[in-house]
């Protein structure tokens, strides 16, 4: 089954090589937005699956935009060591987090299954 995914980072190549990437692999990327602002329109609009959600936007926090989508299941991604965020990532509204290094479709499919996964209740 086709996952729908809202890609929410500043860096452009980052994003066209993890749509690439999860295109092949039945991830459809529907939207990707450069500001926290852009992806809770992105997000009402387009109704994605799961928001990949960078830990830093530039001058915002990923983890306040995680909050702010409310109605998207968020996964957290970042270059940062897993081990220096999670204290930060366990206390989010996010299901989870995975390094961009790791980022494919079967790991965010396992994100979305696991416990706390699919669509937020608030």
């Amino acid at each position: 089954m086709e996952l729908r995914c809202l890609i929410v980072d500043d860096s452009r190549r980052f994003v066209e090589a993890a749509r690439r990437l999860l295109e092949l692999q039945d991830v459809r990327v529907v939207g990707t937005a450069e500001t926290g602002g852009r992806a809770l329109e992105l997000a009402a609009a387009l109704r994605p699956d799961v928001a990949l959600v960078d830990v830093g936007l530039g001058e915002e926090s990923g983890f306040e935009v995680a909050r702010r989508l409310e109605t998207v299941p968020v996964i957290l991604i970042s270059t940062r060591d897993p081990d220096d965020l999670g204290q930060l990532v366990a206390a989010s509204s996010a299901v989870g987090f995975l390094p961009k290094a790791r980022l494919s479709g079967p790991a965010i499919r396992a994100l979305l299954s696991g416990p706390g996964g699919g669509r937020p209740d608030r």
